[in-house]
């Protein structure tokens, strides 16, 4: 609240200090409404120029990470004695 407060006493001095600083306004041969013509003409086409250029360029994205998946079971060597001798054989082993 004091911050607030303390920021409006700031921009009313200043509006204040700008109130009394301000001669009274003349027009001195259309000397302002020149330059308020001017002002929008030349907004205007700055405003133009810069709605009729592109956005900025697409953004790249990578592509999504993909995810393999191990299947359920899988086949798996497994050597084995056999009374005569070393055999291998493949074994269905499931997690």
């Amino acid at each position: 609240m004091k911050k607030m407060l303390s920021a409006f006493l700031a921009v009313a001095t200043i509006a204040g200090s700008l109130a009394v600083a301000m001669p009274a306004a003349q027009a001195d041969g259309g000397r302002i409404a020149a330059g308020v013509a001017g002002g929008l003409i030349g907004g205007a086409l700055l405003g133009g120029a810069l709605a009729g250029a592109g956005g900025p360029p697409p953004a790249y994205y990578a592509p999504a990470p993909v995810y393999v998946e191990e299947p359920p079971c899988r086949f798996v060597r497994e050597r084995f004695w056999d009374g005569y001798g070393w055999r291998v054989r493949r074994v269905q082993v499931c997690d």
